[in-house]
């Protein structure tokens, strides 16, 4: 028998538990805070001493009262054979029963500004209290020293040891976020053409499909041979789906639903300067009303000049994609974008912001860290937010990344984080082709090879592996109750551990076969002018979901919440995603925007991942399927 779901139930190395055990040197009276080292942060890997005058700003986490109670009332609001299932708590009567005590807040901030810290925002839980000041004065604050550390071919700064605190104070604080910049590691899964970030002006090239196999290869006058283990002619890649082709296929196109009186969060890094006009010209376009855009920046974050590791307009079009998505399927829902102002820890913050004050009652994430290996210092206070927003009825969505089991990334088989926390809705892609009815052509994992064409020799060559929806089993968090005879045992056979699985649900995300959004884009003449161009990842995969549950709660007239348990329960809601051999060719622009510097072709494969696989029933590319005309009913029951 597998054991349930638990924050605490850590599965990899003991030195991810984290805890707080009394310091050796006792006439200090402090106690020694371990966790909040990444694993990063080692001899081999150092360069320098950190320069004792740089800022740092950081955040000390208090717990939760009795997270012990905290986890419990999460489950028992989310299980639809529970008696308190949709008996939500209030943030006031959170507060009033699990925020750590003014008394604990107090004690914080004063040793802070004792030792020369500028203190500047807790929030109304209590959760963290945030505080700036320079990084020698937290090497002495926190009994350490400071170095910078090369890691994924960037330099970061972390502590060297482990940190130390008062007595008087250690055994209520559960992590200090920001001392390390791990968090530097985070990011967004959006998928685009390599070398085309949204940054710079994208266009599709012709010929592309409006709807599957609307144009071949037949359509083109370059010579090209078959190439390996497919036959010509091939559909060409579809210019970029619509709202209406997307309803169409997940079964909410003829429901009348359009999300009235539901709010959907979104949170990234940075805002984009041109969000609402954007929005307002593809919503014409889609022949849609606009909406207003509520865009917040949550109190208390670090506005941290940006540096050669920042990159706001990396994140524009992600927030772009994620409005568009939101508001493709819930037309009427109102949208709140709460954006960090840099993508340091932040986010954090940010998530914690949008669940204290309720902003809404769905939430989607587009972004993660390639792997679960962080302090837990910085995982813990993650998960108490979190667990929060559960037994608050707030459904918190998380993409399940774009790089299959990161492998190719971090050198080990491992699921994104936050993705595979157990009470979040991880979500995964697939590759879609929509019939020119708006139905379901074509439906797989996306996982994608590519080839390019030698237009002399007519050959193609094939370059590897590209891109697909991450997945997996998690080396931190236990299996959780919901997944219990639904993930086969075959996918913990082959990952080689037991533990909760990753993704839940997906979507479409290949961005072979993605969304057609509409940004203001820079191009190479300078000029600032708006444009459509199709795009994808995991980041598309999470939006679509968040608008169509803003649909299914406005079909049950309340909120779903966390709403894993009641997906496993009703399995036969989902279309199960199975294994399709397909792919399609896309013709690009060599300078990314028009045809001057000449063309070239892809050939982009479907459902070739690495060690994930697409299967029947629950797999970890597609988790149980995409949505079905029964989806909604089937969750308001």
């Amino acid at each position: 028998m597998r054991s349930r779901t638990s924050i605490l139930g850590i599965v990899a190395s003991v030195a991810l538990l984290g805890s707080v055990v009394p310091a050796t040197a006792a006439p200090s009276e402090r106690a020694t805070l371990t966790g909040n080292v990444p694993s990063w942060a080692k001899s081999a890997n150092f360069k320098a001493a950190a320069n004792p005058s740089d800022s740092i700003g950081f955040r000390v986490y208090l717990g939760w009262t009795n997270p012990a109670a905290v986890e419990s009332l999460a489950r028992a609001v989310s299980d639809p054979r529970s008696a308190s299932y949709g008996h939500y708590l209030t943030p006031q009567q959170f507060r009033q029963q699990f925020a750590p005590s003014q008394a604990q807040v107090n004690a914080v901030q004063s040793w802070l500004k004792s030792q020369g810290f500028a203190v500047d925002y807790t929030p109304l839980n209590n959760h963290y209290v945030a505080a700036e000041g320079t990084v020698a004065q937290a090497a002495t604050a926190f009994g350490t020293t400071f170095g910078t550390y090369r890691v994924a071919g960037t330099t970061l700064r972390s502590p060297s040891s482990d940190i130390s605190l008062p007595s008087s104070i250690a055994g209520f604080v559960s992590g200090v976020v920001g001392l390390d910049e791990s968090a530097a590691l985070v990011h967004p899964d959006i998928a685009g053409e390599p070398g085309a970030p949204p940054s710079a002006a994208f266009v599709n090239a012709p010929p592309c499909s409006h709807y599957w196999n609307e144009t071949t290869t037949n359509a083109l006058t370059v010579t090209m041979s078959n190439p390996a283990g497919y036959t010509l002619p091939l559909p060409m890649a579809p210019c970029g789906y619509t709202p209406d082709q997307i309803r169409g296929v997940y079964g909410v196109g003829s429901s009348g639903l359009q999300g009235n009186g539901q709010t959907v969060a979104i949170i990234d890094a940075y805002a984009s300067p041109t969000i609402q006009q954007d929005l307002d010209q593809w919503s014409q376009n889609r022949g849609l009303a606009s909406t207003r855009i509520t865009q917040v920046v949550a109190p208390g974050t670090l506005k941290r000049p940006e540096n050669k590791r920042q990159d706001p307009q990396g994140w524009y079009g992600e927030e772009t994609l994620d409005v568009q998505a939101v508001h493709g399927m819930a037309p009427a829902a109102s949208i709140i974008y709460v954006g960090a102002p840099n993508n340091y820890q932040d986010l954090d913050a940010a998530l914690n912001h949008v669940v204290d004050r309720h902003l809404a009652s769905i939430v989607t994430n587009s972004y993660g860290f390639p792997t679960e290996f962080l302090p837990f210092g910085f995982i813990k206070p993650y998960e108490d937010t979190i667990l929060q927003g559960v037994v608050e009825g707030i459904g918190i969505y998380f993409s399940s990344g774009d790089n299959s089991d990161e492998s190719l990334v971090v050198g080990y088989q491992t699921a994104d984080w936050p993705a595979s926390s157990p009470y979040v809705t991880a979500v995964g892609g697939t590759s879609l082709g929509v019939s020119q009815n708006n139905s379901r052509a074509i439906e797989t994992g996306w996982g994608t090879y590519n080839a390019n064409l030698n237009t002399t020799t007519g050959a193609w060559t094939n370059t590897g592996w590209l891109y697909g929806a991450g997945g997996g089993v998690s080396r931190l968090f236990r299996e959780p109750t919901y997944q219990q005879g639904i993930v086969p045992g075959s996918v913990f056979t082959a990952q080689g551990r037991t533990g909760r699985a990753v993704p839940d649900i997906a979507a479409f995300g290949d961005p072979n076969t993605g969304y057609l959004i509409g940004q203001t884009q820079t191009f190479p003449d300078g000029t600032a002018k708006y444009s459509e161009y199709r795009i994808g990842g995991t980041s598309l995969s999470s939006p679509i979901m968040a608008g169509i549950m803003a649909l299914a709660d406005q079909a049950s007239g309340s909120a779903h919440g966390f709403a894993n348990p009641a997906f496993y329960a009703n399995v036969a809601a989902f279309y199960d995603v199975l294994h399709a051999k397909g792919a399609v060719v896309r013709v690009n622009y060599n300078n990314s925007v028009d045809a001057s510097a000449g063309l070239s072709y892809k050939l982009r494969t479907f459902d070739q991942g690495l060690s994930l696989k697409t299967t029947a029933g629950w797999d970890d590319i597609t988790g149980l399927g995409t949505p079905t005309s029964a989806f909604i009913g089937a969750l308001s029951h």
